[in-house]
């Protein structure tokens, strides 16, 4: 399945507190789920993004609907389609 790399914003929706930001991933992988979307890897992160977000999902539509379904969560996502570097590197050579 092709994986796809999301930076997440949050937006002005207001959370009574972190734990609650934080709770919202189990929610958001469960709604995923409809898509056949998988989350594999989400980071906490410092800087000008929340979180990082990594999810395989079959297809660009599904993509779509997984960054819709964040978004509807308060959650404003750029998402991006990524390759390992093993698959990069098979494709750099040949080159």
């Amino acid at each position: 399945m092709p994986t796809y790399a999301g930076l997440v914003d949050v937006e002005d929706r207001e959370f009574q507190n972190v734990q609650e930001l934080a709770s919202l991933w189990g929610e958001i992988r469960t709604e995923l789920e409809r898509f056949d979307v998988r989350i594999e890897e989400s980071y906490a992160v410092l800087g000008e993004y929340d979180f990082i977000v990594v999810f395989e999902a079959p297809d660009r539509d599904s993509a779509v609907q997984a960054a819709l379904t964040i978004q509807g969560y308060g959650l404003d996502m750029q998402t991006m389609e990524a390759t390992d570097t093993d698959h990069f590197a098979d494709l750099v050579g040949d080159r």
